[in-house]
């Protein structure tokens, strides 16, 4: 089970990183390395792991609906109405519908089975969706009309939508009619007929058990302070939304992926502190997280049932996105301020399949269904087509059909490697001036630049102050440049070539009387730089 798990977790991460440097989607590479791992090929994955495949998947998506919930914007949300509702239930509808009436025509299946078929193909997946909404979030594509947080939105809701009618079919199919709900006054209401109030009752309590578990967070982590630092806060979030899941499969009454997503979103509203760093711990959870998730995609997958379907397949995934999902995305958008290219975005935004068909693809077949193996066959075919299809399209095609907007941070999380440019000279005061950089550096994880400007000092000053800098900054990531030219002009042109974040810089030096007379380095970087400056005073 061991080897197992470092197979997943080594060969999954350097073929993510294989893939993006071949400028494909990490979760391709993974995919891969699963089906090479798997059963179907080299069988290196032990049975126990597998069998847990369900379970660890589980833990992936609970956190990256965590981490969706944390990105969410109740003022964008608000500002779209409906939109982002309809695009919960339209869209995956009319998919579904689609789906159906082309495996009557092209499967002979009946059409409920076509309808089953429809559920499953038609779910979204929030681990492929997710990650792409929240990037294109942080990169501020499409912020201004909150069209990530609409999306967002729509498929947490859409795959609730699927899974109660997945149920519902699933139960008809294997057992018959299922008895319905006997009412006084000798009333009797269909499973068909209860839908919708399965539906109302699965989002409602959904959203107030987030509101709920967002309060007791709060109560947790800030008012009582039972934790000291990310890594316990991260810890005590997780396992509580893990619980809304595992009690929503128990108690099927309301959706625990919905209420995990709430739960993030509520910490928003109630303590943005929190929400910002419970968002840096799961940032950090899945990254682990989305290794584990697509290589055991990869194993599930049945090689050797796709051959059988690939033509009627892609056909049948064709359709259904083509016709019955694009029939939704319109009306989803009618009358809204959407352009014509946002609304065509929603093609590769809002397309992608992988993890609910994983889940419950096989789960026909294990209940007898007719037509199981071919259900299996094109939930597969549905997930290689369209997941690396949709991770590669979503970033390739928000610049052409998405206007840039300004980034809120207090949203999302933005990574972004930070550059510091430390500028010494050999007088005492560089010593402060390091120490101070590296302090900054280690908080930021960020890395140093070391800037000398030739003053015609000698070679052996400048070898001391090169050894000053390797050891006051032996843990941090340095580089040390040597310019010349005028002081001030050569520190800021240097911080703007290497993209520096903030320069730091101490207010005397060694030439104290001149730069007095004439007006000092610090004073000029100060004036003249469009970078934030940190002045170091030496102490008198």
């Amino acid at each position: 089970m061991l080897e197992s798990i470092i197979w997943i977790l080594l060969g999954g991460f350097f073929a993510g990183q294989l893939a993006r440097r071949l400028r494909a989607p990490a979760l391709v590479g993974m995919v891969l390395v699963g089906i090479l791992l798997g059963p179907q090929v080299g069988n290196v994955i032990s049975p126990e792991v597998l069998g847990a495949a369900d379970a660890l998947r589980t833990i992936a998506v609970m956190v990256i609906l965590m981490k969706a919930g944390l990105g969410l914007d109740r003022e964008k949300l608000a500002q779209q109405g409906t939109v982002a509702l309809r695009l919960g239930f339209l869209p995956a509808a009319f998919e579904a519908i689609a789906i159906a009436i082309a495996a009557v025509w092209l499967l002979q299946f009946d059409f409920l089975t076509g309808l089953l078929l429809g559920c499953i193909i038609g779910a979204e997946s929030p681990a492929v969706i997710v990650p792409g909404m929240l990037r294109l979030k942080s990169l501020g594509w499409g912020v201004k009309k909150g069209i990530s947080d609409a999306i967002l939105t729509g498929s947490a809701l859409s795959d609730v939508l699927l899974l109660l009618v997945f149920s519902l079919l699933l139960s008809f199919l294997s057992q018959g009619a299922a008895a319905g709900l006997s009412l006084p006054a000798g009333l009797t209401l269909s499973p068909l007929q209860l839908l919708p109030f399965q539906v109302v009752l699965q989002i409602t309590l959904g959203v107030m058990l987030g509101w709920l578990t967002a309060r007791l967070l709060v109560a947790l982590l800030v008012k009582q302070n039972w934790t000291q630092n990310v890594v316990q806060d991260a810890l005590v979030a997780a396992g509580l939304a893990l619980l809304l899941v595992v009690l929503a499969a128990n108690v099927p009454v309301f959706s625990g992926y919905l209420a995990v997503m709430a739960t993030g979103f509520f910490l928003i509203e109630q303590d943005a502190p929190l929400a910002r760093r419970l968002r840096g711990g799961f940032n950090t959870l899945w990254i682990v997280a989305e290794i584990i998730l697509f290589v055991l995609l990869g194993a599930s997958i049945q090689l050797q049932v796709l051959e059988s379907t690939l033509l009627v397949g892609l056909v049948m995934l064709a359709i259904g996105t083509l016709v019955g999902r694009s029939l939704g995305w319109y009306l989803s958008t009618l009358g809204s301020n959407w352009t014509w290219k946002e609304r065509l975005f929603l093609l590769p935004g809002n397309s992608a399949k992988a993890t609910v068909q994983a889940a419950i693809g096989a789960v026909p077949l294990a209940q007898g269904i007719d037509g199981g193996e071919t259900i299996l066959a094109i939930s597969a075919l549905s997930i290689l087509v369209t997941a690396p299809l949709g991770a590669w399209a979503i970033p390739t095609f928000a610049p052409r059909l998405l206007q840039r907007g300004d980034v809120d941070p207090t949203k999302v999380a933005i990574a972004r490697q930070i550059t510091l440019l430390a500028a010494v000279d050999t007088s005492a005061l560089s010593a402060q001036v390091l120490t101070k950089a590296a302090d900054l550096a280690r908080r930021s994880d960020g890395e140093v630049v070391v800037v000398y400007v030739a003053q015609g000092d000698s070679s052996e000053a400048i070898e001391q102050l090169r050894s000053q800098a390797s050891q006051l900054l032996a843990d941090i990531r340095y580089r040390f440049v040597i310019t010349d030219g005028p002081v001030p002009e050569e520190i800021i042109r240097s911080a703007q070539a290497v993209g520096a974040a903030e320069i730091v810089i101490g207010r005397r030096g060694h030439r104290l009387l001149r730069e007095r007379l004439v007006g000092s380095v610090s004073q000029a970087v100060l004036e003249t730089s469009p970078l934030p400056v940190v002045v170091v005073d030496l102490a008198a």
